[in-house]
């Protein structure tokens, strides 16, 4: 018999050991998860206050800007000029940038060059050139060859008049002869929502060719060139504004929806932490009484 209870004796003792740890490794672990959750709260907040500010700003910036890209818009729209979409040459400029935590703004560019590619039919004839390390990183998985030009170190600054002046001097001087030309980017609606449109970019041939240019006989080759190297600018530019708008309200929305999400885990994490310690808590105390009522 008392082999039996020396054999049964440490069967017993590990396993209520096990059990005991078992429920302080779970308080342990529900803590660092708690702690950490909390964390992450406080920099969704602070990322979110900065994202109001730079938004802010945005906002001021874009109301001026607007003006170039409808100013070089209405001069296209007088002229009647017209991009022939039967040619099958085509230059497509994605808008995006070097940052992320905006929700979705920057895969909806690329969705749109997509789906525009497969309308079209073949991809074959089509060449990208895009703005943002976001974009590139997406293009690159499935449209790696038709990428023939890419701008890095995009966003973490306001756009200036220079960077477009960059992207407007790299699609004149493409080595890619292009029929038609195609600008996407994201246009600022409010805070909570932006649509993503597309431009025409017009050469200075197919500005001789439209119906309406003989109106302005005084505008010789030179001058035609000089403008529609501005109006190209302009353009890149009223593009540039839209979309750091609609950036930095898309990031301060997708921040403040992460904050609420780490708050509403930060509640269930709190309820079943003190649920675990109360049931720990009882258990002890079941332990203790038991043992005492056995003595």
């Amino acid at each position: 018999m008392e082999a039996i209870l020396s054999r049964a004796t440490p069967m017993l003792v590990p396993q209520c050991g096990q059990l005991q740890s078992r429920g302080m490794a779970t308080l342990k672990e529900i803590r660092i998860r708690l702690k950490s959750v909390t964390n992450i709260q406080k920099i969704t907040k602070s990322m979110k206050m900065v994202s109001a500010a730079k938004y802010a700003r945005a906002e001021r910036e874009l109301k001026p800007a607007r003006s170039y890209g409808m100013g070089a818009k209405a001069f296209y729209e007088k002229v009647e000029v017209a991009q022939d979409e039967t040619k099958p040459n085509h230059l497509m400029v994605a808008m995006s940038s070097d940052r992320g935590l905006c929700g979705g703004i920057h895969s909806a560019v690329i969705k749109y060059i997509k789906a525009k590619m497969e309308e079209e039919g073949s991809s074959d004839d089509t060449r990208i050139i895009v703005v943002g390390d976001k974009g590139k990183a997406i293009l690159q998985r499935t449209l790696s060859k038709n990428i023939i030009h890419s701008f890095s170190d995009y966003g973490k600054r306001p756009p200036i008049f220079a960077d477009a002046a960059l992207v407007a001097n790299t699609i004149l001087d493409t080595d890619f002869k292009y029929d038609r030309a195609t600008l996407v980017f994201n246009t600022f609606k409010s805070v909570i929502s932006y649509n993503t449109t597309e431009l025409p970019l017009f050469s200075p041939s197919a500005i001789e060719g439209s119906t309406k240019f003989n109106l302005y006989d005084s505008l010789d080759e030179d001058v035609l060139r000089c403008y529609n190297e501005f109006s190209l600018a302009s353009l890149v530019m009223f593009a540039m504004k839209e979309g750091a708008c609609s950036e930095q309200s898309s990031r301060m929305t997708a921040m403040d929806a992460a904050s609420k999400n780490a708050g509403e885990m930060i509640d269930k994490l709190t309820l079943t932490f003190n649920r675990t310690r109360q049931a720990v808590i009882t258990r002890e105390l079941i332990e203790i009484i038991s043992g005492a009522a056995a003595l």
